[in-house]
């Protein structure tokens, strides 16, 4: 099991490269939920059987995915505390699949952009990752992958309903598009307020960054479909980018509007924030997404030129409790973790600017 190489890398490879509308999107999301026909849901399957679910998909991984490169198997509670925590904030695995520790794993892609979890709400969730606004090219991943499993595996299906799941919610398509969205401007312009209920209006839902119940850390949103039953996968992913794209383009007017209408106010914010970055000796969670997300908003509209965009998506990994934890060796206390936030902070701004 080599586990290090997903601990010690802040950055997964897929989101180095620069997608489509990356100065918005930051990542695009398929996620597939899917069953054993002749075994009861995770909620209420035994331990027996949910190490039989483990050994077939273990037994048959290397094999069946081989087109993707290496692809590793790690069961959950071989995992530490602190490794689950870190796959988490790399949203590798979910906060649900970390705490599933008796009967959970994970198959991860060698780059990253491939997680299929195992016993989790449902016996199968097919993760696929794309950076920038890909969610056609995601699909497409997770349906190879789909069926690739569907060779191998007897799926709980309905002819009416379509595929069975863990959920009401997802039963139909399985499906659960999503794409990561970064909205400073939308927020400093109070545009938000507005525009969620109209998004949840049409079907979609706007989370955190972590997914449901978590907070928008940075400005950072999660957008998805609610709906699986009664629509095909097509119609979920064109739903979605249509919505996507116009939200993209309210952002990018409501950043022209504040580079044209508060020019130097918005220049000494980000400036500001930078300076804090850059300064800080200890410096919490909240602060340094808030600070990190004026950044990338001023590397964005050309304020600032001398660090890259993929400065926020690294940043705002590296900084999370678990990264900073693994980096140090062991467990911190709070106040120990906000001072080690500060100085890994300084020091990637200091090796970004000797880049240079």
């Amino acid at each position: 099991m080599n586990l290090e190489k997903f601990l010690n890398k802040a950055v997964s490879s897929w989101m180095s490269a620069e997608g489509p509308d990356s100065d918005v999107i930051l990542s695009s999301r398929i996620r597939l939920a899917r069953n054993f026909r002749n075994y009861k849901f995770p909620t209420l399957f035994s331990n027996e059987e949910a190490r039989e679910i483990i050994n077939q998909l273990k037994d048959i991984h290397s094999d069946l995915f081989h087109s993707y490169g290496v692809m590793e198997f790690l069961e959950v509670e071989e995992l530490k505390t602190l490794q689950k925590r870190v796959l988490v904030e790399k949203h590798l695995i979910s906060p649900r699949l970390a705490e599933n520790a008796s009967h959970g794993a994970v198959i991860l892609s060698e780059n990253e952009d491939i997680s299929i979890m195992v016993n989790e709400e449902d016996h199968i969730r097919i993760q696929c990752l794309f950076s920038g606004l890909q969610i056609n090219e995601a699909l497409k991943r997770a349906n190879e992958i789909d069926d690739l499993l569907e060779e191998k595996i007897d799926y709980a299906f309905d002819e009416n309903l379509g595929y069975l799941t863990s959920c009401p919610t997802n039963v139909g398509t399985g499906l659960r598009a999503s794409v990561m969205v970064h909205l400073p401007a939308l927020i400093l312009t109070r545009q938000m307020n507005r525009i969620i209920p109209a998004i949840n209006q049409l079907g979609l839902v706007v989370r955190g960054i972590y997914g449901e119940g978590s907070e928008a850390l940075g400005n950072i949103f999660q957008i998805s479909n609610q709906i699986t039953l009664g629509k095909s996968e097509e119609d979920i992913v064109g739903d979605l980018t249509s919505v996507v794209q116009q939200i993209i383009a309210q952002e990018r007017s409501a950043r022209e509007a504040l580079v044209k209408t508060s020019n130097i106010q918005l220049e000494d914010r980000v400036f500001r924030s930078y300076g804090i970055l850059a300064n800080s000796r200890v410096i919490e969670t909240k602060e340094a997404a808030e600070c990190l997300s004026d950044v990338r908003l001023g590397i964005d509209t050309g304020y600032i030129k001398h660090l890259s965009k993929n400065i926020l998506n690294e940043l705002m990994i590296l900084t999370q409790p678990g990264f900073l934890q693994q980096y140090a060796g062991g467990p911190l206390r709070p106040a120990e973790r906000d001072i080690k936030r500060a100085a890994f902070i300084r020091e990637r701004l200091k090796l970004e600017e000797k880049d240079c």
